[in-house]
């Protein structure tokens, strides 16, 4: 029998703590997550959560207090995450690619009071950089550099005198078991960093209501339910890993299985032994799948799940892994993330195209970005949202809250879209800066102000160029100070050092002058034209 998307009606709770609790009471028994071979029931994460918090708050976390959390995907990750929630604390996710410089404007910027984090992770040594930002970590916290930084737990072998390891930690004596902070609906819960236009990543902080009610409405739309075995790689340091799949498992009572990073044979072969049946992933994820040497379509169940896909890519999944059922939406850190999703049972070209639906009581809609005239079904502009997604706004950062939500309450996304005549939305490009690589957004700031750091770069511009893997990548075209002189791979080089890995250039070239390239006298870039240059100058396919 053909299943049907039905839509559920308003979640039966308003925070995480409340939702933890329901899932704990309806499904005991059914695992809520599995990491690689580890395993934990709904009612075992309770009881790991409640004597989690209990010690958390003896170490004097409480409501509205700022837990930031550094690890790979992992159970601990989710232990620490609710929590933090049952505190009524606010979780604050780091992306574990962070370089130096960006761990400590998170940690400062967030004014987290506790970090949760591993030794070291995928080769990055997380002790060596507290060390170089916090020195008093050596001895006892707060550093001078992190004042408000008190406790810091540590996985693994590596815990310096003013941390805390996680095995001491977990063994401090019990106090009652706490039965949480009743936080509000519109209270903070989670404050996701995202980068933007300017040259800082801005803390988006989502409430108890953005999280919970996005996640219920996605479960819906892509048919997640009871007994259903979901795989998501999405890294839980973001809005997709937490919301999309953490979330969106425990509110229906299905399996959230994970591994602490996308590594593609590990990945294959726990879907497999696991039986998966929903799963997410962006692009580049769903082709490493795919193209890897290890895949046999034949040994999946996967119907369907979440695909943040261009067409072609659509059209390989429901083709070449069967997920006839999957959904395809939009959304962005601003909005929780998604506010428009596909039902799993719409026309499947509309899917493959890109259209999905608008959330229930969400209004999304595209609009002339000049004279602020809501444009037909048809004509690009920019995508607009109104309701009850939107964050609360920048942490501490009212002036950049102030320029995307107008007077009226509608975020400019200042992404391009359009709606046909149903009314789904389909995302067509970003008409900000910014552009994605594997998955990452990349503000090209971020990357210039490194550029221009080195003693022989004068001015530096920075576009995503496309990539048959990533999607996008980054290329910087770089004029060198008189006199100076430096090499494509030394400035490869230098930001290789100084920040997250999709951030640095695949390729760098020098230049006179932007102006022929479509740079004005003032050095304000034409994106457009410094993109177009550069995919001739490279000899690439414009994708």
């Amino acid at each position: 029998m053909k299943r049907a998307y039905r839509p559920p009606g308003d979640p039966p709770f308003e925070t995480i703590p409340q939702a933890l609790a329901r899932a704990a009471r309806l499904w005991p028994q059914r695992e809520a997550m599995v990491v690689l071979d580890q395993r934990i029931t709904y009612a075992h994460l309770l009881d790991k959560v409640r004597r989690t918090a209990a010690h958390m708050r003896q170490r004097g976390i409480g409501p509205g207090d700022h837990v930031a959390i550094c690890m790979g995907n992992c159970i601990d990750w989710v232990i620490y995450a609710y929590a933090a929630c049952w505190l009524g604390a606010v979780v604050v996710p780091v992306n574990t690619r962070f370089k130096t410089d960006e761990l400590r404007y998170c940690l400062d910027q967030s004014d987290s009071r506790m970090l949760v984090v591993a030794d070291r992770f995928l080769n990055v040594d997380f002790m060596a950089m507290l060390r170089e930002i916090a020195p008093a970590i050596d001895h006892h916290l707060p550093d001078p550099a992190l004042n408000r930084l008190h406790t810091v737990v540590v996985f693994g072998q590596e815990v310096p005198a003013g941390a805390i390891a996680a095995e001491v930690f977990s063994r401090a004596p019990d106090t009652a078991l706490p039965d949480g902070h009743e936080p509000r609906f519109d209270d903070v819960g989670l404050i996701q960093y995202t980068s933007g236009t300017t040259s800082f990543p801005k803390g988006v902080m989502l409430t108890h209501r953005n999280l919970l009610w996005d996640a219920w409405h996605v479960s819906a739309r892509m048919g997640l339910t009871l007994g259903d075995r979901y795989f998501s790689g999405r890294p839980l340091f973001h809005v997709a890993g937490t919301t999309l799949s953490m979330f969106a498992s425990m509110v229906v009572g299905a399996c959230y299985m994970t591994a602490p990073s996308f590594q593609v044979p590990i990945v294959l072969e726990m879907m497999t032994r696991e039986r998966c049946t929903m799963t997410s992933a962006n692009e580049t994820m769903f082709l490493m799948l795919m193209n890897h040497p290890d895949f046999d379509a034949s040994k999946f169940r996967v119907r369907g799940g979440l695909a943040a896909v261009g067409v072609e890519a659509g059209r390989q999944i429901v083709e070449r892994l069967g997920m006839s059922e999957m959904a395809v939406g939009y959304g962005l850190s601003e909005s929780s993330p998604n506010c428009a999703l596909s039902p799993f049972d719409d026309d499947l070209e509309r899917r493959i195209a890109g259209y999905a639906f608008p959330l229930p009581g969400l209004e999304v809609r595209i609009f002339d970005e000049d004279s602020d005239r809501e444009l037909p079904p048809g004509q690009g502009g920019e995508i607009r949202i109104r309701g009850w997604s939107l964050m609360k706004g920048y942490y501490k950062m009212p002036e950049a809250t102030a320029r995307v939500i107008d007077a009226e309450g509608w975020l400019h996304t200042g992404d391009l879209g359009m709606a046909d005549k149903a009314g789904r939305i389909c995302f067509i490009d970003r008409l900000k800066d910014m552009f994605r690589v594997g998955g990452e957004n990349v503000a090209p700031a971020d990357v210039q102000n490194v550029l221009n750091a080195h003693p022989a770069v004068k001015q530096s511009q920075v576009v995503g160029v496309p990539d048959p893997r990533l999607q996008q990548v980054a290329a910087a075209y770089v004029i060198v100070k008189d006199g100076q002189q430096t090499s494509e791979q030394a400035l490869i080089d230098w930001c290789r050092q100084r920040c997250a890995g999709f951030k640095v250039p695949r390729y760098v070239r020098f230049v006179d002058s932007f102006d022929a390239i479509g740079m004005t006298g003032s050095a304000k870039i034409q994106r457009n034209k410094l993109l177009a240059y550069a995919i001739q100058d490279l000899g690439l396919t414009k994708t």
